[in-house]
Protein backbone atom coordinates (compact mmCIF):
# COMPACT_ATOMS: atom_id res chain seq x y z
CA UNK A 1 0.00 0.00 0.00
CA UNK A 2 1.21 3.20 -0.87
CA UNK A 3 1.85 6.48 1.51
CA UNK A 4 -1.40 8.79 1.32
CA UNK A 5 -0.75 12.21 0.63
CA UNK A 6 -1.24 13.30 3.90
CA UNK A 7 1.21 10.83 5.10
CA UNK A 8 3.91 11.63 2.20
CA UNK A 9 3.53 15.87 3.91
CA UNK A 10 3.83 14.67 7.37
CA UNK A 11 7.05 12.98 6.29
CA UNK A 12 8.44 15.57 4.25
CA UNK A 13 7.32 18.44 6.89
CA UNK A 14 9.22 16.90 9.53
CA UNK A 15 12.01 15.79 7.46
CA UNK A 16 12.58 18.80 5.55
CA UNK A 17 15.32 21.44 6.38
CA UNK A 18 13.77 23.87 8.92
CA UNK A 19 14.74 27.79 8.51
CA UNK A 20 17.23 30.17 9.65
CA UNK A 21 21.32 29.96 9.34
CA UNK A 22 20.73 27.03 11.93
CA UNK A 23 18.37 25.14 10.36
CA UNK A 24 18.54 21.30 10.04
CA UNK A 25 17.00 18.37 8.62
CA UNK A 26 16.59 14.12 8.67
CA UNK A 27 18.30 13.09 5.89
CA UNK A 28 17.06 9.60 5.06
CA UNK A 29 19.88 8.02 6.89
CA UNK A 30 18.18 9.57 10.05
CA UNK A 31 14.80 9.25 9.30
CA UNK A 32 15.42 5.32 9.13
CA UNK A 33 16.98 5.73 12.36
CA UNK A 34 14.17 6.62 13.96
CA UNK A 35 11.30 5.22 12.23
CA UNK A 36 13.33 2.66 13.45
CA UNK A 37 13.41 3.42 16.95
CA UNK A 38 9.59 4.35 16.61
CA UNK A 39 8.65 0.75 15.43
CA UNK A 40 11.01 -0.51 18.62
CA UNK A 41 9.39 1.72 21.07
CA UNK A 42 5.67 0.07 20.32
CA UNK A 43 6.85 -3.34 19.72
CA UNK A 44 5.93 -4.06 16.14
CA UNK A 45 6.00 -7.12 14.17
CA UNK A 46 8.05 -6.91 10.79
CA UNK A 47 11.09 -4.92 12.24
CA UNK A 48 14.12 -6.84 12.76
CA UNK A 49 15.69 -6.74 16.17
CA UNK A 50 18.85 -7.08 15.21
CA UNK A 51 18.67 -3.71 13.16
CA UNK A 52 17.08 -1.92 15.81
CA UNK A 53 19.67 -2.90 18.67
CA UNK A 54 22.33 -1.36 16.98
CA UNK A 55 20.59 1.56 17.48
CA UNK A 56 20.75 3.30 21.17
CA UNK A 57 18.33 5.27 22.75
CA UNK A 58 17.49 8.32 21.59
CA UNK A 59 18.67 10.29 24.81
CA UNK A 60 21.69 8.53 24.97
CA UNK A 61 23.05 9.28 21.13
CA UNK A 62 25.79 11.36 21.61
CA UNK A 63 26.35 13.95 20.02
CA UNK A 64 22.83 13.63 18.34
CA UNK A 65 24.33 14.11 14.85
CA UNK A 66 25.97 10.40 14.79
CA UNK A 67 22.47 9.03 14.92
CA UNK A 68 22.23 7.75 11.36
CA UNK A 69 21.04 4.03 10.12
CA UNK A 70 21.80 2.87 6.03
CA UNK A 71 20.35 0.28 5.06
CA UNK A 72 19.37 -0.91 1.48
CA UNK A 73 15.28 -0.43 1.80
CA UNK A 74 14.16 2.92 0.68
CA UNK A 75 13.23 5.19 3.01
CA UNK A 76 9.38 5.99 1.89
CA UNK A 77 9.38 2.14 1.84
CA UNK A 78 10.06 1.69 5.39
CA UNK A 79 7.80 5.03 6.71
CA UNK A 80 4.89 3.25 5.27
CA UNK A 81 5.75 -0.41 6.18
CA UNK A 82 5.64 1.23 9.77
CA UNK A 83 2.78 3.01 9.56
CA UNK A 84 1.18 0.10 8.63
CA UNK A 85 1.95 -1.66 11.21
CA UNK A 86 1.74 0.78 13.70
CA UNK A 87 -1.94 1.40 12.69
CA UNK A 88 -3.05 4.83 14.17
CA UNK A 89 -1.48 7.63 15.33
CA UNK A 90 2.03 5.86 13.69
CA UNK A 91 2.24 9.15 11.62
CA UNK A 92 2.19 11.55 15.06
CA UNK A 93 4.70 9.22 16.88
CA UNK A 94 7.01 9.51 14.13
CA UNK A 95 6.33 13.40 13.74
CA UNK A 96 6.82 13.96 17.64
CA UNK A 97 10.23 11.66 18.00
CA UNK A 98 11.50 13.97 15.01
CA UNK A 99 10.58 17.15 16.19
CA UNK A 100 12.49 16.26 19.33
CA UNK A 101 15.62 15.51 17.50
CA UNK A 102 15.17 18.20 15.08
CA UNK A 103 15.28 20.27 18.28
CA UNK A 104 18.38 18.43 19.92
CA UNK A 105 20.13 19.03 16.50
CA UNK A 106 20.05 22.44 16.30
CA UNK A 107 21.17 23.19 20.30
CA UNK A 108 24.22 20.94 19.50
CA UNK A 109 24.70 23.62 16.20
CA UNK A 110 24.69 26.31 18.40
CA UNK A 111 26.63 24.67 21.52
CA UNK A 112 29.16 24.47 18.65
CA UNK A 113 28.97 27.90 16.96
CA UNK A 114 27.71 30.24 19.50
CA UNK A 115 30.16 33.41 19.66
CA UNK A 116 32.16 33.69 23.17
CA UNK A 117 30.86 37.62 23.65
CA UNK A 118 33.26 40.95 23.68
CA UNK A 119 34.20 42.89 26.07
CA UNK A 120 32.23 45.94 24.34
CA UNK A 121 29.30 43.90 24.93
CA UNK A 122 29.83 43.24 29.10
CA UNK A 123 32.53 45.63 29.72
CA UNK A 124 29.99 48.29 31.71
CA UNK A 125 29.04 45.33 33.82
CA UNK A 126 32.27 45.26 35.90
CA UNK A 127 31.76 48.34 37.71
CA UNK A 128 29.47 46.24 39.97
CA UNK A 129 32.10 44.20 40.87
CA UNK A 130 35.79 45.95 40.32
CA UNK A 131 38.06 44.84 42.63
CA UNK A 132 36.31 42.01 44.09
CA UNK A 133 38.92 40.16 41.57
CA UNK A 134 41.93 40.73 39.38
CA UNK A 135 41.13 42.93 36.35
CA UNK A 136 41.89 39.57 34.08
CA UNK A 137 39.88 37.37 36.19
CA UNK A 138 36.79 39.46 36.60
CA UNK A 139 36.66 40.12 32.65
CA UNK A 140 37.23 36.47 32.17
CA UNK A 141 34.31 35.42 34.95
CA UNK A 142 31.63 38.40 32.21
CA UNK A 143 32.82 36.64 29.32
CA UNK A 144 31.61 33.06 30.70
CA UNK A 145 28.83 34.18 32.48
CA UNK A 146 27.18 35.77 29.16
CA UNK A 147 27.99 32.94 27.07
CA UNK A 148 26.82 31.04 29.34
CA UNK A 149 23.71 33.58 29.69
CA UNK A 150 23.19 33.30 26.02
CA UNK A 151 23.18 29.11 25.71
CA UNK A 152 20.68 29.20 28.52
CA UNK A 153 18.51 31.70 26.63
CA UNK A 154 18.29 30.08 23.72
CA UNK A 155 17.79 27.08 24.90
CA UNK A 156 14.89 28.47 26.40
CA UNK A 157 13.60 29.99 22.99
CA UNK A 158 14.06 26.23 21.18
CA UNK A 159 12.28 24.33 24.38
CA UNK A 160 9.86 27.26 23.70
CA UNK A 161 9.28 25.71 20.18
CA UNK A 162 9.21 22.40 21.58
CA UNK A 163 7.18 21.46 24.84
CA UNK A 164 4.13 22.68 24.64
CA UNK A 165 3.39 21.41 20.69
CA UNK A 166 4.84 18.08 21.17
CA UNK A 167 2.32 17.77 24.10
CA UNK A 168 -0.17 18.92 22.06
CA UNK A 169 0.30 16.86 19.07
CA UNK A 170 0.42 13.93 21.30
CA UNK A 171 -3.32 14.41 22.73
CA UNK A 172 -4.67 15.40 19.61
CA UNK A 173 -4.60 18.96 20.08
CA UNK A 174 -2.92 21.98 18.88
CA UNK A 175 -1.10 24.91 20.54
CA UNK A 176 -2.82 28.64 19.83
CA UNK A 177 -0.38 31.72 19.53
CA UNK A 178 -1.98 34.82 20.85
CA UNK A 179 -2.59 36.47 17.79
CA UNK A 180 -4.41 33.09 16.67
CA UNK A 181 -6.09 32.12 19.97
CA UNK A 182 -9.95 31.40 19.84
CA UNK A 183 -9.47 32.41 23.25
CA UNK A 184 -9.49 36.32 23.91
CA UNK A 185 -8.89 38.76 26.57
CA UNK A 186 -12.19 39.56 28.45
CA UNK A 187 -10.68 42.91 29.13
CA UNK A 188 -10.13 43.83 25.54
CA UNK A 189 -11.33 41.35 23.18
CA UNK A 190 -9.03 42.22 20.39
CA UNK A 191 -6.27 40.59 22.09
CA UNK A 192 -6.15 36.73 22.13
CA UNK A 193 -4.43 34.69 24.82
CA UNK A 194 -1.71 32.20 24.27
CA UNK A 195 -3.31 28.65 25.21
CA UNK A 196 -0.26 25.87 25.38
CA UNK A 197 -3.06 23.07 24.17
CA UNK A 198 -6.38 23.66 22.44
CA UNK A 199 -8.42 20.55 21.68
CA UNK A 200 -12.20 20.70 21.30
CA UNK A 201 -13.63 23.34 23.76
CA UNK A 202 -10.51 22.43 25.95
CA UNK A 203 -8.25 24.96 26.45
CA UNK A 204 -5.08 23.70 28.19
CA UNK A 205 -2.39 25.11 30.93
CA UNK A 206 0.40 23.09 30.94
CA UNK A 207 3.26 23.19 34.02
CA UNK A 208 6.14 21.88 34.88
CA UNK A 209 6.02 22.87 38.22
CA UNK A 210 4.54 25.69 40.05
CA UNK A 211 6.55 27.32 42.59
CA UNK A 212 6.09 29.93 45.40
CA UNK A 213 8.39 32.15 43.94
CA UNK A 214 6.08 33.38 41.21
CA UNK A 215 6.79 36.64 38.94
CA UNK A 216 5.22 39.91 39.92
CA UNK A 217 1.66 40.66 40.91
CA UNK A 218 1.03 41.94 37.55
CA UNK A 219 2.11 38.38 35.87
CA UNK A 220 0.73 36.25 38.60
CA UNK A 221 -3.08 38.45 37.98
CA UNK A 222 -2.73 37.17 34.30
CA UNK A 223 -2.18 33.52 35.75
CA UNK A 224 -5.36 33.60 37.30
CA UNK A 225 -7.16 35.46 34.49
CA UNK A 226 -6.77 32.72 32.08
CA UNK A 227 -9.53 30.44 33.23
CA UNK A 228 -11.89 33.62 33.20
CA UNK A 229 -10.56 34.16 29.82
CA UNK A 230 -11.42 30.70 28.56
CA UNK A 231 -15.14 30.60 29.64
CA UNK A 232 -16.16 34.07 28.49
CA UNK A 233 -14.38 32.27 25.50
CA UNK A 234 -16.87 29.43 25.64
CA UNK A 235 -13.85 27.15 25.95
CA UNK A 236 -13.80 24.88 29.16
CA UNK A 237 -10.18 25.44 31.02
CA UNK A 238 -7.59 22.86 31.63
CA UNK A 239 -5.07 23.22 34.40
CA UNK A 240 -2.09 20.53 33.89
CA UNK A 241 0.77 20.63 36.47
CA UNK A 242 3.14 17.88 36.01
CA UNK A 243 4.83 18.13 39.21
CA UNK A 244 2.76 17.83 42.74
CA UNK A 245 5.12 19.89 44.73
CA UNK A 246 2.65 21.49 47.00
CA UNK A 247 2.34 25.49 47.85
CA UNK A 248 -0.14 27.89 48.40
CA UNK A 249 0.20 29.62 44.70
CA UNK A 250 -0.50 25.98 43.12
CA UNK A 251 -3.51 25.86 45.93
CA UNK A 252 -4.53 29.48 44.88
CA UNK A 253 -4.17 28.37 40.74
CA UNK A 254 -5.93 25.31 41.16
CA UNK A 255 -8.93 27.08 43.12
CA UNK A 256 -9.10 29.91 40.22
CA UNK A 257 -9.84 27.31 37.75
CA UNK A 258 -12.41 25.22 39.79
CA UNK A 259 -13.99 28.45 40.28
CA UNK A 260 -14.06 28.95 36.68
CA UNK A 261 -15.66 25.44 36.42
CA UNK A 262 -12.82 23.98 34.80
CA UNK A 263 -10.83 21.10 35.41
CA UNK A 264 -7.34 20.81 37.08
CA UNK A 265 -4.49 17.65 37.19
CA UNK A 266 -1.63 17.87 39.29
CA UNK A 267 1.14 14.99 39.46
CA UNK A 268 0.59 11.97 38.91
CA UNK A 269 -2.89 12.37 37.75
CA UNK A 270 -1.73 15.18 35.79
CA UNK A 271 0.72 12.70 33.53
CA UNK A 272 -2.52 9.45 33.71
CA UNK A 273 -5.13 12.80 32.01
CA UNK A 274 -2.38 13.43 29.36
CA UNK A 275 -1.98 9.84 28.52
CA UNK A 276 -5.54 8.92 28.23
CA UNK A 277 -5.92 11.60 26.41
CA UNK A 278 -3.03 10.59 23.71
CA UNK A 279 -4.59 6.75 23.31
CA UNK A 280 -2.62 3.77 23.63
CA UNK A 281 0.18 4.90 20.97
CA UNK A 282 1.21 8.00 22.22
CA UNK A 283 0.81 7.50 25.63
CA UNK A 284 4.00 5.34 24.95
CA UNK A 285 5.45 8.50 24.06
CA UNK A 286 4.62 10.83 26.49
CA UNK A 287 5.39 8.15 29.32
CA UNK A 288 9.26 7.52 27.17
CA UNK A 289 10.17 10.73 25.96
CA UNK A 290 8.46 13.49 28.14
CA UNK A 291 7.47 11.59 31.72
CA UNK A 292 10.53 9.76 32.42
CA UNK A 293 12.59 12.49 31.11
CA UNK A 294 11.64 15.02 33.28
CA UNK A 295 10.63 13.20 36.51
CA UNK A 296 13.86 12.04 36.19
CA UNK A 297 15.08 15.75 36.56
CA UNK A 298 12.61 16.51 39.01
CA UNK A 299 14.00 13.88 41.57
CA UNK A 300 17.27 14.27 40.96
CA UNK A 301 17.35 17.89 41.16
CA UNK A 302 19.68 19.32 44.32
CA UNK A 303 18.23 21.79 46.84
CA UNK A 304 20.14 24.97 46.46
CA UNK A 305 22.30 24.29 49.39
CA UNK A 306 23.61 20.78 47.55
CA UNK A 307 24.71 22.20 44.21
CA UNK A 308 27.77 20.13 43.22
CA UNK A 309 30.78 22.14 42.06
CA UNK A 310 30.46 23.25 38.45
CA UNK A 311 33.59 24.31 36.26
CA UNK A 312 33.69 25.09 32.77
CA UNK A 313 37.54 25.16 30.65
CA UNK A 314 38.41 25.85 27.07
CA UNK A 315 40.66 24.07 25.14
CA UNK A 316 41.71 23.05 21.55
CA UNK A 317 39.40 20.36 20.97
CA UNK A 318 36.14 22.23 22.66
CA UNK A 319 35.11 23.52 25.63
CA UNK A 320 34.01 21.31 28.60
CA UNK A 321 31.54 21.73 31.47
CA UNK A 322 32.74 19.60 34.76
CA UNK A 323 29.57 19.26 37.38
CA UNK A 324 30.44 17.49 40.42
CA UNK A 325 32.36 13.96 39.32
CA UNK A 326 30.57 13.88 35.42
CA UNK A 327 32.50 16.31 32.23
CA UNK A 328 31.27 16.79 28.84
CA UNK A 329 32.87 18.56 26.28
CA UNK A 330 31.77 20.51 23.74
CA UNK A 331 33.05 20.30 19.90
CA UNK A 332 33.30 23.70 19.02
CA UNK A 333 33.09 24.53 14.78
CA UNK A 334 32.31 27.57 12.50
CA UNK A 335 31.04 30.35 14.84
CA UNK A 336 28.30 31.94 13.19
CA UNK A 337 28.66 35.98 14.49
CA UNK A 338 24.57 35.80 13.93
CA UNK A 339 24.07 34.34 17.11
CA UNK A 340 25.78 37.10 19.20
CA UNK A 341 23.71 39.86 21.24
CA UNK A 342 24.05 43.35 21.58
CA UNK A 343 25.38 45.20 24.06
CA UNK A 344 23.28 46.91 27.36
CA UNK A 345 20.55 48.98 25.95
CA UNK A 346 19.24 51.94 27.97
CA UNK A 347 16.41 51.45 30.14
CA UNK A 348 13.65 53.23 29.59
CA UNK A 349 13.42 56.21 31.87
CA UNK A 350 16.97 57.22 31.69
CA UNK A 351 15.73 60.51 30.54
CA UNK A 352 14.99 60.77 33.97
CA UNK A 353 18.80 61.09 34.87
CA UNK A 354 20.13 60.35 38.34
CA UNK A 355 19.77 63.39 39.81
CA UNK A 356 15.75 63.35 38.62
CA UNK A 357 16.13 64.72 34.95
CA UNK A 358 18.59 66.94 32.61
Amino acid sequence: MALTQSERSTFERICKLSSGDLGVELSPAVAKALIYLCARDLGLQGFSNQLSDQLGELFNVDPPSSLAFNDSEDVLSLFDRFLRAAGGDGDTYFACIGTIHKARLKYEKILKSQPIPTMEQVGPRGLLQYGALEGSSLASLLLWRKWMFDLDNRAGQETGYLFEPIIASAIGGAPAASSKSPVRRRKDRNKGRQVDVIKGNLAYEIKLRVTIAASGQGRWREELDFPLDCVESKYTPVLVVLDSTANPKLTELRKAFKAAGGMDYVGEEAWNHLEASAGPTMATFIDKYVKIPLQDLLDSAPNEFELPDFSISQSASGITFTVGDDSWTVTRGKIDPQLATGADILPEDIEDGILGGL
